[in-house]
């Protein structure tokens, strides 16, 4: 956009526009010297994949763990962390786990090959240019292999947020990974949202920004029938099964042509079927491309053990989220595997204030992780903690709604009896539980504390039918079908839904698993009254019963609540405890503290920093 004459004249303006654009070349200055050094150093110091020795039973089997994708900064519900990722595969160096590659797979269940006692075939899906940039240095340094999935349609579309062919040549040539593929392409059919309202067909730009609004009632291209709004067939058999044939065909000349081999693994898109599609007709057809083109397919997702009995052709991973500190890991694989673990402590001096009773617990970055276990709880409480009566407990809770997040306050040591702030789902809870039984003192709205007001279901209809034609208008394959949708859009605008005032029931929306809650609390538990704040604004004020002394202990615990549009159970929670001081009321005695300060804060602060800017570099160079 051109400037007003009168700016662009403007001389304070532009002395300040020209600092910022100087400003700007020395910090790409910084980071492309940054980028050459560690190329260079990369290259003096060339290292090769070196594999496994050690061989175990045949009926371990092996591990699948496949990632989103990598970021170097945290913030994304689908790409992991830089940090997060290595603390994630460092743990699994610890607990002895090994990499293998799609050969070994290949040869144990052809040959019958012995694998690592503890073998893990890792994974990173959609083949994204800054997954490979910030993994890369990682598994290196592990002495760990990994496969690149790829979409082949990126090819031809050139699209550099992606890895093209020359990028995954150089890549494999560095012997630490191999080539893999989620099939020609990401596409959607028999897309229906939450009020049944027939979407159709939908590719990935279309589908992210309606996806708010939709369940579980859509499929990938390759999954069933194209159908229409009745969900009756639009197409006959041959024609079916010619699109599914169209793409394999299709990945099978771009691959040839771009990278000279097919890649001997896929993915199916979506997981979970009874066979390889929702149609036994549709499952057929890929059943027969899926055996001619590729040697093994990971056909399902949520488990990530393989045994020897399992066909290799309906392989499982496990797809951690950007979200789970290393125990959420780690447990998923405890239970999946029956195999014992050792969980990560984080900062010892901090874990040592306290007695860990269930689940798994992590302090780092000022922040304790409490893992439940599966279907359960975690639970930790603060030692002498007894000692006090009265206290203040200031914190973040940051992790997701769909759980409890819960702190207890004079707990007895079988916790048959204590008071509990909890977070959980839509609510903050402050019960009293005495002898085993418990009794609610106050339930409140959390979204009545944040002032958010409710809306009907009939606004809530409203609006996700005004957003699918947005993206319709906005991804529309022309000119002439995107004014169509313009002119539908307006007219939808025009409409005025019911309001809650008006009479109309109140939308209740449906706790997502990935729905990150972060709520600063502050608890004052003074003799027999109990008060909370949120945000510095009191919103409760109780009596208690219980007045005596006991511990304060941390809980997590799963509740089942959290829904998946994938349909997938995690019934590991996460509660997290940011900024975690813990003192007596009234008084400068701390029993606990989870903040860095001095020196440690300032190296805390700048790495943070550090690691933004880097991440803008990478999205906006």
């Amino acid at each position: 956009m051109m400037q007003s004459p009168e700016t662009l004249f403007d001389e304070n303006y532009s002395k300040k526009r020209n600092r910022k654009k100087r400003i700007r070349a020395v910090l790409q200055f910084i980071l492309l010297l940054t980028i050459v050094v560690a190329i260079v150093v990369s290259y003096l110091t060339q290292k090769s994949y070196v594999p496994y020795t050690e061989q175990a039973p045949l009926e371990n089997g092996f591990i699948a763990v496949s990632y989103f994708g990598v970021q170097k900064t945290e913030g994304s519900q689908q790409l992991i962390s830089e940090k997060n990722l290595r603390a994630h595969l460092q743990a699994l160096k610890n607990q002895g786990y090994e990499t293998i590659t799609t050969d070994d797979i290949y040869e144990f269940y052809h040959s019958g090959k012995q694998l690592p006692e503890k073998a893990l075939y890792l994974m990173f899906e959609d083949g994204r240019r800054d997954t490979a940039i910030f993994s890369s240095p990682i598994i290196e340094e592990l002495n760990y292999h990994a496969t690149m999935f790829t979409y082949p349609e990126k090819f031809d579309r050139g699209d550099t947020k992606f890895l093209l062919p020359d990028d995954l040549k150089d890549l494999v040539d560095n012997n630490y990974w191999e080539v893999g593929t989620n099939g020609y392409r990401l596409f959607y059919i028999n897309v229906f949202d939450r009020y049944n309202n027939y979407l159709g067909e939908m590719d990935p730009l279309m589908f992210n920004t309606v996806s708010p609004y939709l369940g579980r009632k859509y499929n990938h291209y390759l999954m069933d029938y194209i159908r229409d709004k009745d969900f009756v067939p639009k197409e006959s058999y041959s024609r079916m099964k010619n699109r599914i044939s169209y793409d394999y065909e299709k990945l099978d000349s771009v691959y040839k042509s771009d990278l000279g081999y097919v890649p001997k693994v896929s993915v199916l898109m979506h997981a979970n079927t009874s066979g390889f599609g929702n149609n036994a007709q549709v499952s057929a057809v890929n059943e027969y491309w899926l055996k001619k083109l590729f040697e093994m397919n990971f056909n399902r997702e949520g488990y990530c053990l393989n045994v020897q009995n399992s066909s290799i052709y309906d392989l499982t991973r496990m797809q951690p989220q950007a979200w789970w500190p290393v125990n959420h890991l780690l447990m998923r694989i405890k239970y999946d595997t029956k195999k014992e673990m050792v969980f990560n402590t984080g900062e010892q001096e901090r874990f040592n204030r306290w007695n860990l009773e269930k689940g798994a617990a992590e302090f780092k970055d000022e922040q304790v992780f409490l893992t439940s276990l599966p279907k359960n709880q975690g639970i930790i409480r603060l030692k002498n903690s007894s000692r006090y009566r009265n206290l203040q407990i200031d914190t973040e809770l940051t992790g997701n709604k769909a759980g409890t997040q819960s702190i207890y306050l004079r707990a007895d040591r079988n916790l048959s009896s204590y008071i509990a702030v909890e977070a959980s789902g839509a609510y903050f809870f402050i019960n009293e539980i005495n002898g085993g039984q418990k009794t609610e003192l106050a339930k409140i709205s959390i979204d009545e504390v944040y002032g958010k007001q409710p809306i009907s279901v009939d606004e809530d209809k409203h609006n996700a039918e005004l957003t699918a034609l947005e993206a319709f208008s906005r991804y529309a394959p022309s000119t002439g079908t995107g004014q169509v949708y313009v002119n539908r859009l307006k007219e939808k605008t025009k409409e005025e839904p019911k309001t809650v005032a008006e009479g109309a029931q109140v939308y209740v929306p449906t706790i997502r698993n990935n729905e990150k809650g972060d709520y600063k609390l502050r608890i004052e538990l003074d003799n027999d009254i109990l008060r909370l704040f949120c945000e510095d604004k009191k919103i409760a004020e109780v009596e208690v019963k219980n007045n005596g002394r006991g511990d304060v202990c941390l809980s997590s615990a799963w509740t089942g609540v959290g829904w998946e549009q994938r349909n997938l159970d995690d019934d590991v929670y996460d509660a997290v405890y940011k900024d975690l001081v813990i003192k007596e009321l009234g008084s400068d005695v701390e029993l606990f503290s989870a903040k860095y300060s001095g020196w440690e804060k300032i190296k805390y602060n700048i790495n943070e920093y550090v690691n933004i800017i880097i991440d803008w570099f990478v999205h906006h160079l």
